[in-house]
């Protein structure tokens, strides 16, 4: 644990305290050691945060209970609803039970000087299933909101007007799973969305994707459910980074019934689920989000320029207010208690982080993450955030999106950083949309590819991925479409020995397979992009004439036997059951034998495995050697095997001796392979000649 709030923070204690856990943040990385000073200010000021919010009296995650105080409860045979609105005058509770006029019995009381108010009803005033919304009063105006704490927050299909829901069913939910703990495995990850998990143009539901979707995922190996659009946002085409109400689960799919029956039966399927927290930013919409909210701009927002994300045209938190902190801390252990979700992938962290929020901004300097531009308000936040959550749930996993490279971000508390337990490499999916759109495959430079597939820091845990759902969206395309583009259209039949498509699976299995050969602790696929879905995400707008062609997954391309992209499904199935099999994201060290960019030869050994890749466009080498720890090996998994598409150059279950060449004035030990062009193969130790690669048994 970091924080120890009991005392003065600035205590001999603490301060003795302080500096233990600054030594053991600056080991991790000596570079760091010019920016004591400010690393040294940054942990004080979270310890001082925690202390003021805890008043030492009680634990961060007591403080994090905002949503059993605020919004709407039954307790005690009545209902009991609160609401924190400093500026507010007068509010009413309107809706279906006052026929949306403002009415003297459910008028609010303001119960403290901070801005609480309060009012409590008889059980007859309000039932399961209605409409009800604010009606706040400020000086010199008034306007309707939905309630910053509501759980159910519904659109009317025809007004398309949003309003909160009471939601008390007479029949509530009951949990199969009640102590679903995941194993401390490897994570891998299968980003997904419920509306558009289906193969129909429309909507999907929690239902829909429970019964049919489901046991796809746990058919593929994945471990990690990431669901993107949880919480409720007004706008289906923001992808669900727009959030408006949140503690509610998005309505549009469905109810919370429901989406607790989800994550039971992914728990039941030994599926982890954590969801995409956005505490980055918030809607600019005024009835629905929290913009505005008591008739100020600065209620939970920065007031003026700070305040606004214009790129986003968005609001931006102000993490240094104590109620702000209440709420978004209360935020994190909401979804924790009420769904049982086994964690976050925090969006938007470089946001967070800058008051420029990153953009267009190259990061090439330790200085970069030092300066006046960090925004350590929000750096505190993630810290007491991590907090919450492994105080809640100490299985629990966090994912931390960040392009800049901050340091500290994925470094565990106790050492000093913000505890987080993954950061993405998102310069890997960079670099592949790069190469794939810009570089033709035969000037691909082996050197720059293992740089950029291994660039990482090596004290913070990293997920590699080749494309998440952003490399996707419309104006982009998937990598497989990239490479094969419209003659998927006419040439994916088995049988079918179409060049643009054999060079597009080809490179499809071979770039997959080196970026979790790779990954630093974890690897991501986005929902389809397993077996190649074509084209790119385009949900309903304007632009589209409300089209929902392009917001849906294909399934049925998977699914015919006829068509190639069952191939690929199965060379990604048993690509990640290669590397749960041989524990290969355990084994820390990846170590390069051999690279030649010339011939585009890769070849590095990790978890006792030799993975050699040949990405020559037109090349097969017959007799390629190279120096490798003698004795024998074995071919256990190759791409151009035919039940992945391949044209089936390779005999399975290939053995292979290392010769002794003594030409050079020199003993080497050398394998000779046949590397068949645009293909990728991964051998292991057969003989008792090698135990792990490059250590001889005695």
């Amino acid at each position: 644990m970091m924080f120890e709030t009991s005392g003065d923070p600035k205590s001999p204690g603490q301060d003795n305290y302080i500096n233990t856990i600054l030594k053991r943040f600056l080991s991790r990385d000596p570079y760091l050691t010019p920016y004591k000073k400010t690393i040294r200010r940054r942990l004080l000021k979270t310890i001082e945060t925690e202390s003021r919010l805890t008043q030492g009296k009680r634990s961060l995650a007591d403080f994090a209970a905002g949503h059993e105080y605020f919004g709407m409860h039954f307790q005690n045979g009545e209902w009991v609803f609160r609401e924190w609105a400093p500026n507010a005058t007068r509010i009413y509770l309107i809706g279906d039970m006052t026929n949306w006029r403002e009415k003297k019995d459910f008028a609010l009381h303001r119960i403290t000087q901070e801005g609480h108010w309060e009012i409590r009803l008889s059980k007859d005033k309000l039932k399961h299933g209605d409409h009800y919304r604010l009606r706040v009063h400020w000086p010199d105006g008034k306007g309707d909101r939905i309630p910053a704490y509501s759980r159910r927050v519904v659109q009317d299909p025809d007004t398309l007007i949003f309003n909160a829901q009471v939601w008390s069913p007479p029949n509530p939910y009951r949990w199969k799973c009640m102590d679903f703990q995941f194993p401390p495995d490897p994570i891998f990850v299968y980003e997904a969305h419920v509306g558009m998990a289906q193969e129909e143009e429309k909507i999907g539901s929690y239902r829909e994707f429970t019964t049919q979707i489901l046991p796809r995922i746990v058919a593929t190996g994945y471990n990690t459910l990431q669901l993107m659009a949880i919480q409720e946002h007004p706008y289906y085409g923001s992808f669900g980074y727009q959030v408006s109400s949140f503690f509610a689960a998005s309505s549009r799919f469905g109810t919370p019934e429901e989406f607790k029956e989800l994550v039971d039966t992914a728990h039941a399927s030994g599926l982890r689920v954590i969801i995409d927290l956005v505490h980055s930013h918030g809607v600019s919409n005024e009835v629905e989000g929290l913009s505005r909210f008591d008739g100020t701009l600065y209620q939970y927002f920065h007031e003026g320029p700070r305040g606004i994300h214009e790129a986003w045209d968005s609001r931006c938190f102000d993490y240094e207010k104590h109620q702000v902190l209440h709420f978004l801390l209360s935020n994190c252990r909401f979804w924790l208690d009420e769904y049982k979700l086994d964690g976050f992938r925090f969006d938007g962290v470089t946001s967070m982080l800058y008051m420029d929020h990153g953009l267009e901004k190259a990061f090439t300097s330790y200085d970069d993450y030092f300066d006046d531009n960090v925004d350590e308000d929000a750096l505190i936040y993630l810290a007491l955030a991590n907090k919450v959550i492994y105080d809640v749930r100490p299985d629990a996993v966090t994912i931390a999106e960040d392009i800049s490279g901050m340091p500290g971000l994925a470094v565990p508390i106790s050492s000093g950083g913000m505890g987080f337990d993954y950061r993405f490499a998102m310069g890997v999916p960079d670099n592949w949309i790069r190469l794939v759109k810009d570089t033709p495959d035969e000037k691909w430079h082996m050197e720059h590819l293992w740089y950029e597939l291994t660039n990482r820091r090596r004290d913070e845990k990293t997920i590699s991925y080749t494309e998440s759902h952003d490399q996707a969206l419309v104006g982009d395309k998937t990598i497989f479409f990239r490479l094969i583009d419209a003659d998927m259209y006419d040439h994916m039949q088995v049988g079918d020995d179409n060049h643009i498509v054999a060079r597009g699976m080809a490179l499809h299995k071979m770039i997959r397979l080196i970026t979790l050969a790779t990954a630093g602790n974890g690897y991501l696929n986005f929902m389809g992009n397993e077996f190649g879905h074509p084209e790119w995400i385009d949900f309903p707008r304007e632009g589209n004439n409300w089209s929902y062609r392009y917001a849906r997954r294909q399934w049925h391309l998977v699914d015919d036997e006829n068509l190639k992209y069952q191939f690929l499904a199965r060379f990604d199935r048993d690509m990640i059951s290669l590397s749960r099999d041989h524990q290969l994201l355990e084994s820390a060290e990846i170590r390069l034998i051999y690279e030649h960019s010339d011939n585009k030869i890769i070849i590095f050994e990790r978890a006792g495995l030799l993975f050699i890749f040949n990405f020559h466009p037109e090349r097969s080498y017959s007799d390629y050697r190279f120096e490798a720890p003698p004795g024998k090996y074995r071919m256990i998994f190759n791409s151009d095997a035919p039940e992945y598409g391949g044209h089936n150059r390779l005999h399975p279950d290939q053995h292979h001796l290392t010769l002794l060449d003594t030409s050079m004035n020199q003993s080497r030990n050398l394998l000779s392979l046949y590397l068949p062009t645009r293909t990728a193969l991964v051998l292991e130790p057969a003989s008792s000649g090698c135990n792990d690669l490059g250590h001889s048994k005695e």
